[in-house]
């Protein structure tokens, strides 16, 4: 198949200005939520609006892909066929950090979302202070999905 040149120069300014490797925009967080991370109220209102825009689909009500249901926190700590999602206080640990940082494991080398452009920084900041103060959650709220 053969590109016009034109077509070529178009195609390149396209990926010059969107980016190969694009990242995806923060994810606000509640207004008016604690900006505490040992707070079982910063996961509602930093940690779970990440998951909903970015995990739920596929890990959340009846999706459990990989074997991992991201529903409740006894859920991430049993984790999927991998193992264990977070190692609350630890979240170099944690796989949900390698993949969410596209660092996957030679088992499980997917990165996270798997059918989107990787977490903006913050998000990902925002998931390891949650991990590192402990992954702590309210009494098990289901996904709003």
């Amino acid at each position: 198949m053969r590109i016009p040149v034109c077509g070529l120069g178009l195609l390149l300014v396209l990926i010059s200005i969107t980016g190969c490797n694009s990242v995806s925009e923060p994810t606000p967080p509640v207004p008016g939520s604690t900006s505490d991370p040992a707070s079982p109220e910063f996961y509602t209102g930093h940690v779970r609006p990440i998951f909903d825009k970015y995990c739920f689909r596929c890990h959340a009500g009846m999706n459990h892909r990989g074997g991992l249901s991201m529903a409740t926190r006894a859920a991430m700590m049993k984790g999927g066929k991998t193992g264990p999602d977070i190692v609350p206080g630890d979240p170099g640990a944690s796989l949900m950090m390698k993949l969410i940082r596209h660092q996957g494991t030679a088992t499980d080398p997917e990165n996270m979302p798997s059918k989107s452009a990787k977490l903006a920084d913050a998000d990902i900041a925002t998931i390891e202070q949650w991990i590192k103060a402990g992954a702590l959650m309210p009494a098990d709220a289901p996904p709003q999905r």
